[in-house]
């Protein structure tokens, strides 16, 4: 472990002149690992050389990235078992400060307003109106279509600060509520759509479109839209997604994003990810 006078050492060498002096500090001060974060961001406000500066910044943000990954791979390995905390991870890469303490917070203040509305003595579809309505109507959540493919979509603190997304990010918040009041409702991943089933058996499904405002649909409603899309028939158009599925699936829209905008260096760096945790990656 580096000392705080190393660190301060190593610091005053990062406007050298020389570029191999350059390179060694940076490399003693990655050797450090993330755990050097704080020390860094310190020494970038105590400082007032402009060069310094942007090189404590190059720096904090290739070992935040460096966490990044880690925490990834420690929420896949555990099992992905909490996807909101596998949605504050990719949140982190934009906002490396976010506290999941506070999206906790947040969900748990939704879910409490769900769960006073809700009847156990209500069927199936009746439930997910009641829900369908708390959500749209009393929280005012709603598609993000000005802006469909912006970042923000991607990222759950804007969500739930805005009450907008895209179709995976709005399903992600219902589900997640939903789950919590113990409704079955999960996933699914649809070409060019991400929805919900309310899944209590094989035999007694349904469809929720959140996108439009939780209409509720059948299993012949996506045989017709996989017939328009010309697609054949596969199982996991129909059943359950994991965790796992729904975070790697907002990972790619937030390459598309990156590439629409021209940032193909966060494009580049959100594929090392994937590459990371989706056994089924492979890059063209």
């Amino acid at each position: 472990m580096i000392s705080e006078s190393e660190i301060k050492a190593l610091v005053q060498l990062l406007d050298d002149d020389d570029p191999e002096v350059i390179t060694h500090v940076e490399g003693k001060i990655m050797s450090a690992g993330t755990s050097i974060i704080p020390l860094l961001e310190i020494e970038w406000e105590s400082t007032f050389n402009p060069l310094i500066q942007e090189r404590i910044e190059d720096l904090v943000h290739e070992l935040q990235f460096e966490l990044l990954q880690e925490r990834f791979l420690v929420w896949k390995e555990t099992g992905a078992a909490h996807l909101l905390e596998g949605l504050w991870i990719v949140a982190t890469y934009q906002y490396p400060d976010l506290e999941l303490e506070v999206l906790v917070r947040q969900m748990e203040q939704m879910y409490h307003e769900v769960w006073r509305q809700m009847r156990e003595e209500m069927n199936p579809k009746d439930q997910v109106k009641v829900f369908n309505d708390v959500f749209f109507n009393q929280f005012q959540f709603r598609p993000n279509t000005k802006n469909f493919h912006s970042p923000a979509n991607s990222m759950i603190n804007l969500v739930l600060e805005t009450r907008k997304g895209n179709p995976i990010a709005l399903c992600s918040v219902y589900l997640m509520l939903a789950q919590k009041t113990n409704l079955p409702i999960f996933g699914v991943n649809l070409p060019n759509l991400f929805i919900l089933t309310y899944k209590l058996t094989d035999t007694d499904a349904f469809y929720i479109n959140v996108f439009n405002r939780g209409l509720i649909f059948t299993k012949e409603d996506i045989d017709n839209y996989l017939e328009n899309l010309q697609l054949q028939k596969q199982d996991f158009f129909y059943e359950p997604c994991t965790n796992l599925d729904i975070v790697l699936r907002t990972l790619r829209n937030l390459i598309i994003s990156f590439e629409k905008l021209g940032d193909y260096y966060k494009a580049d760096e959100i594929k090392t990810i994937l590459q990371k945790i989706d056994d089924q990656y492979f890059s063209l």
